[in-house]
């Protein structure tokens, strides 16, 4: 083996090494976890009408809100 061919030879094993390093690193990367002690709600207050609470409702499936008025009956 020629010194042409042993650099040659050791370039394309050392980008082969980064990219197999590179990689997975990226496939490592730790999934964010949510606290099951606390569940998501999907409802919310967003604001106020006539002494109403505006609750917005999605099922967070879909970037779609349905908004209801919650009126304490006193």
């Amino acid at each position: 083996m020629t010194d042409k061919e042993y650099y040659r030879t050791m370039t394309i094993g050392a980008i082969i090494g980064a990219s197999i390093t590179i990689l997975a690193l990226f496939m490592l990367k730790p999934s964010p976890q949510t606290n099951p002690v606390t569940p998501e709600s999907n409802f919310a207050v967003v604001d106020t009408y006539k002494g109403c609470e505006i609750v917005r409702w999605t099922d967070g499936l879909q970037a779609e809100y349905k908004y209801f008025l919650d009126c304490d009956n006193k």
